[in-house]
């Protein structure tokens, strides 16, 4: 079995160049906005104080 691919049939799309700038620039903006949100999450879940970490070892 053979498979071959002839390159000259695929055309090469370089107008929309900018287009590929664009979305890494909204996939980045948009990590870094749920990275923003996982943070504020972690810090709200996170106990004040010594509460709860106390572990009886003499029982």
């Amino acid at each position: 079995m053979a498979i071959s691919i002839n390159s000259s049939s695929i055309p090469v799309n370089t107008s929309n160049g900018d287009l590929g700038v664009k979305v890494a620039q909204l996939a980045k903006e948009q990590q870094k906005a749920e990275g923003e949100i996982a943070v504020k999450l972690i810090e709200a879940a996170t106990p004040v104080g010594n509460s709860g970490h106390n572990i009886n070892t003499t029982a």
